[in-house]
């Protein structure tokens, strides 16, 4: 961006020519001086809190931390040599333990921190930080940790063990053997075994096929549990199929929505139907259009094969369009012949 630059922890100036060259130089600099002011006055309130709960020490070093975190989160994602990433990710674990071993870290936020998803639940008992390796092609490695809501660190690292994980429908994992996945979005709910938490996660897996994934999280005797026999899919009457986890896996070109929906309450997802893909990649599965979910009842997650049903008992136009087309040349004309 030549024409409007600006770094604010570095102290540098405001490079504004575009806007001279339309203003002029008096209004440029007002208008600098605002826009400026008002990026400083959103950047410091984004650490407010932190502030009220740190020490300036520690909170000028956290923020230091942050710095290096971010510039090895940067690399792990966007660096083109895998030596210099996988150097990264190893140097990021012990730099983001240490950030939180100050005091009260759980109350700074680490606005300025892009490559690595912080999810909170609603209830900001915890904190989950989850980022991505790009080995190959087909290799995808997750890394994660779970920070408790407490003065003094309470952390479990997430050991991603997914490919060693034959059926992650079924299985009950803990955080040192995780379904490792890169978490979008946290869902609290409550059942007859207490507090219970969805987490929505994206899992790149292969070339031609991703997964969604929405996990189950619980703290049993303190400790993280992932999965549990919380989705129901009603196959008659008198039967049901269990899932601890859903797993949804689809072609890498498709954009597959996963998601919660608070208005609804219920959790909502694109039906995949099968499509011929590339030749190496064979069938893989593609949104039709349509939505399914799952609506939580008595205690669980109940399968929704179809969300919406909407029917029409009148068609749109009264008549078809190609009818008032009819006996017209392209370009609308009655026809001569």
């Amino acid at each position: 961006m030549n024409g409007f630059c600006h770094t604010f922890r570095a102290g540098k100036s405001v490079c504004l020519p575009i806007l001279t060259k339309f203003f002029g130089e008096s209004l440029t600099m007002r208008i600098a001086f605002f826009f400026g002011f008002f990026l400083l006055v959103a950047f410091a309130s984004s650490r407010a809190q932190s502030a009220m709960a740190m020490s300036t020490e520690d909170l000028q070093l956290i923020q230091e931390y942050e710095d290096t975190l971010g510039v090895l989160s940067f690399a792990i994602l966007r660096d083109t040599s895998p030596a210099y990433r996988f150097a990264s990710c190893k140097q990021l674990i012990p730099t983001l333990v240490k950030a939180l071993k100050l005091p009260n870290s759980f109350s700074y936020p680490f606005p300025q921190l892009d490559g690595i998803s912080i999810q909170y639940p609603a209830d900001s008992s915890f904190r989950i930080f989850t980022w991505q390796l790009f080995v190959s092609d087909d290799d995808y490695r997750y890394y994660g940790a779970i920070q408790m809501n407490a003065s003094q660190l309470e952390l479990f690292p997430l050991i991603d063990r997914s490919q060693l994980v034959d059926q992650p429908e079924s299985a009950i994992l803990t955080n040192d053997h995780w379904y490792g996945a890169l978490y979008y979005r946290i869902k609290d709910f409550e059942d007859d075994q207490g507090k219970g938490y969805l987490l929505f996660g994206l899992d790149a897996w292969s070339f031609f096929r991703r997964r969604k994934v929405v996990d189950v999280l619980r703290f049993i005797q303190g400790k993280p549990v992932f999965g549990q026999k919380v989705f129901e899919s009603r196959l008659t009457p008198d039967s049901s199929l269990w899932r601890h986890r859903l797993v949804v896996e689809y072609g890498a070109q498709a954009s597959v929505h996963v998601n919660y929906d608070e208005g609804r309450q219920q959790v909502f997802m694109d039906h995949l139907i099968p499509f011929e893909g590339p030749e190496q990649a064979g069938s893989v599965m593609v949104p039709d259009g349509s939505y399914e979910g799952y609506r939580f009842e008595e205690g669980r997650w109940v399968h929704i094969p179809k969300l919406f049903n909407q029917t029409q008992t009148e068609p749109p136009r009264e008549m078809p369009v190609l009818e008032e087309k009819k006996n017209k040349d392209l370009f609308g004309r009655p026809r001569k012949d």
